[in-house]
């Protein structure tokens, strides 16, 4: 087989499981390790997936632009806004990031709900606009036109100024050995300082980016208090991730 095709085969393989090791694509595809692991390599290198201690994971499959993300997924996202919104009582300070899973989380708020909201995100804000007993506190500095975020060194000093009780966190990317992972670098230092200024993070990830990795890291799992997903929390998927001391929703 030449290696165009091998690669081709490669990339379908883990389409479908989301991890494999070398050795399963070694016997799989019944060449040496060795040929496997150049092939991998290739294939992080071009950003078709992203390779691991002995292995590879699948890149996120969400899209990058907000404007594509914010109509993608909907029903699954409002599944997880119902499940994680019991976790935000009156009196709470909480860091909301720009992912659109958290602005469905926003958009589901009871009217009457008492917090402070901090956000880097201009559709978080928008929507808090409408919510009387809400006070927004809006992380200023260089706008990330991907995102619709506040994403600088002046957004990150700004989170500085304060101790969350809890960090709101969309994610791009999880995986149980990687940890949570971006695409865009700055954006993802951003959301790593929301998450060391506050004292619990619940993080919000549809099924399809479990398992998935990017290039950009933002923190380990242990650093999770809970994942909040589409799917029951008995799901095979997610043992790994109950296995690190992650409470799952």
């Amino acid at each position: 087989m030449k290696k165009e095709e091998r690669q081709k085969v490669i990339l379908e393989y883990l389409s479908k499981e989301h991890r494999v090791t070398l050795m399963e694509l070694s016997e799989y595809l019944n060449v040496s390790e060795d040929t496997i692991r150049r092939d991998v390599k290739e294939l992080s290198d071009q950003g078709l997936l992203k390779a691991v201690r002995g292995g590879a994971v699948a890149p996120s499959p969400i899209p990058l632009h907000y404007r594509n993300r914010e109509k993608h997924d909907l029903e699954n996202k409002k599944i997880i806004a119902e499940k994680a919104i019991s976790y935000l009582k009156d009196g709470q300070v909480v860091f909301i990031d720009g992912g659109t899973t958290s602005l469905a989380l926003v958009a589901s708020f009871p009217y009457d709900l008492k917090i402070t909201v901090i956000t880097n995100s201009f559709p978080v804000a928008a929507l808090i606009e409408d919510l009387p007993n809400i006070e927004l506190i809006f992380a200023g500095g260089k706008m990330c036109k991907t995102s619709f975020t506040t994403a600088s060194i002046e957004t990150i000093d700004f989170f500085r100024n304060f101790r969350a009780d809890v960090c709101i966190l969309g994610i791009c990317s999880i995986h149980h050995e990687r940890g949570v992972t971006g695409i865009i670098h700055d954006d993802s230092q951003v959301k790593k300082n929301m998450i060391q200024n506050s004292n619990f993070i619940i993080a919000l990830s549809s099924i399809e980016k479990v398992g998935t990795a990017e290039a950009y890291f933002v923190c380990p799992i242990k650093d999770i208090n809970i994942l909040v997903t589409n799917i029951s929390p008995e799901d095979e998927a997610l043992k790994p991730y109950k296995s690190a001391g992650v409470i799952i929703v």
